[in-house]
C-alpha cells in the first residue's frame, strides 16, 4: 500500500477531496495540519487513516517531526503534497530532507517559483515573454528602473520575484508612483518590474502523468486583472471555458515539457492580448504570463467539475496510485464565478439572485477572510450552456446602483 502524507488537508476546505479519493484508491492517507483534530470536518476525518496536529505549518522542525513519526510507523512514503502555493516550497524541503522523490526537490524550486526565472522555460517553449529588470537595492535602482521605463513604456508592473497571488503587486504609471512605491518597497523582497501587457488571462489547467503527459485538461478566463481586483477592492470575477481554445492547449503542453512537469496538477497562466503590442504579438495571441504548480486556488478545483461533468480530485489520486485517469468527462459547459465585494450598492440583492438562477447555482457561500482579497466576500457559481448566458449572469450579479 503507497503511503501520502498531505500537508494541510482542511485548507482550503474543500480539499478534503483529494484525501478522499486517495483513501478511496487504496492509498494510506496521512494528514499533517494546524487544526485541532475534533475540528476537523467529519469528510475529513473519514477520508484519513491518521492525522498528526502540529502548534504551526510554519515551524518546519514541527512538521519534520510529524513526517518522521508516519515514516517510523508506516514506512516509507511515496507521495507528499498540500496542491498549495503557500506551501509549494516547504513541500519541496520535506520531500528533499525524507528522499521523497514523486514530486519537486529543493533543486527543482528557482525555476518554478521565480518569476525571472520561468521566462527561460518560456522561451525555449517558443512563448514569448515580457520584457523585465529586476529592481536592485542600490544607490543605481531608481536611475535602473527609470532606463527601463524608457525603454518599455509606462506603464509598468513591479511584484515580488517569489510570490504568491497578486500580493504586493503594484501597476506604476508615472514617476512620482515610482518613488513612492521605492521608498515603501519592503527591502528584504526581490521584486520584478515588467512592461505592461494588455491582455486578459487565460489559464491552462491540467493533471500530467508520470511520462509528462496531460490526463485532464480544461482552462479559465479573468477577463478582470486580479492585480486590481486586490489593489482596487473590486468585485471577482473569472470563469471555466466549455472547451479550452486550440492555442492555449499547445502552449501550455508546450511549457509542461519546458518545464518538465510529471506527476502534477498544474495551473499555467498566459496572456492573451486584447490588442496589438510590439515585440508581444497581435490581437488575440497568447504569450506566457506565470507558471502554477498546484490546481488553481480557492473552488477552482470544483468549477472544473461543474464545466466538464467530471472528477479533477479522483483523476488526481487516479495519476497517484494508477498513473492514468479512470474518469470520463461528460457535457460541458462554461462554469462562472462571480465574487461580490461587501459594501457595494448592488441591485439585485442575494435572495433575487438566488431565485432568479434556481438550479444554475451550484455552490454560494461566503469567502474565507484570508482569500477574499482576491476572491470577494460573497460567492455565486453558476454553469451555463453559452457565452451569452454567463455574460448576463455577471450583469445580474455585478451590477451596481448608480450614485
Amino acid at each position: 500500500m503507497k503511503n501520502v502524507i498531505f500537508i494541510s488537508p482542511n485548507f482550503p476546505t474543500n480539499y478534503w477531496q483529494f484525501c478522499r479519493e486517495l483513501k478511496n484508491n487504496g492509498l494510506n492517507v496521512l494528514g499533517i495540519g494546524d487544526q485541532p483534530y475534533d475540528q476537523l470536518s467529519v469528510e475529513l476525518k473519514d477520508s484519513l487513516n491518521e492525522y498528526y496536529k502540529v502548534d504551526s505549518l510554519e515551524d518546519y522542525d514541527a512538521v519534520y517531526r510529524a513526517a518522521a513519526f508516519f515514516i517510523h510507523k508506516y514506512g516509507r512514503i511515496d507521495w507528499l503534497e498540500s496542491n498549495n502555493e503557500y506551501w509549494l516550497e516547504r513541500d519541496a524541503r520535506l520531500r528533499t530532507d525524507f528522499h521523497i522523490t514523486s514530486g519537486f526537490q529543493e533543486a527543482d524550486m528557482p525555476r518554478i517559483k521565480y518569476k525571472s526565472r520561468m521566462k527561460e522555460f518560456y522561451r525555449a517553449a517558443d512563448i514569448p515573454t515580457a520584457r523585465y529588470h529586476l529592481v536592485g537595492s542600490d544607490k543605481n535602482c531608481r536611475k535602473d528602473c527609470r532606463a527601463f521605463i524608457k525603454e518599455v513604456g509606462w506603464p509598468v508592473v513591479v511584484k515580488p520575484d517569489n510570490g504568491v497571488g497578486a500580493s504586493d503587486t503594484h501597476k506604476l504609471s508615472n514617476l512620482k508612483e515610482l518613488t513612492a512605491f521605492l521608498e515603501n518597497k519592503n527591502p528584504d523582497v526581490t521584486y520584478i518590474m515588467e512592461e505592461f501587457i494588455y491582455a486578459e488571462v487565460n489559464s491552462y489547467d491540467a493533471i500530467i502523468d508520470s511520462q509528462g503527459n496531460p490526463i485532464f485538461e480544461t482552462g479559465n478566463v479573468t477577463p478582470m486583472s486580479i492585480m486590481d481586483i486586490v489593489n482596487e477592492e473590486d468585485n471577482s470575477i473569472y470563469y471555466i471555458v466549455k472547451d479550452l481554445p486550440a492555442d492555449t492547449r499547445k502552449a501550455g503542453r508546450a511549457a509542461v515539457k519546458s518545464f518538465g512537469v510529471k506527476s502534477r496538477f498544474v495551473h499555467f497562466e498566459f496572456f492573451r492580448l486584447t490588442q496589438d503590442q510590439e515585440g508581444m504579438g497581435k490581437k488575440g495571441d497568447v504569450v506566457a504570463l506565470e507558471v502554477n504548480m498546484r490546481p488553481c486556488g480557492g473552488f477552482s478545483p470544483d468549477m472544473m467539475n461543474f464545466a466538464n461533468s467530471t472528477n479533477v480530485y479522483k483523476i488526481w489520486a487516479d495519476m497517484i496510485a494508477f498513473d492514468r485517469s479512470t474518469v470520463e468527462d461528460g457535457p460541458h459547459c462554461f462554469c462562472a464565478y462571480a465574487g461580490r465585494r461587501d459594501g457595494k450598492p448592488f441591485v439585485y440583492d442575494h435572495e433575487t439572485i438566488l431565485k432568479k438562477y434556481g438550479e444554475k447555482i451550484k455552490l454560494v457561500g461566503r469567502i474565507p477572510d484570508v482569500l477574499s482579497d482576491a476572491m470577494g466576500n460573497q460567492m455565486y457559481v453558476a454553469t451555463f450552456p453559452t457565452q451569452k448566458k454567463l455574460d448576463k449572469f455577471y450583469h445580474d450579479v455585478l451590477l451596481c446602483r448608480e450614485g
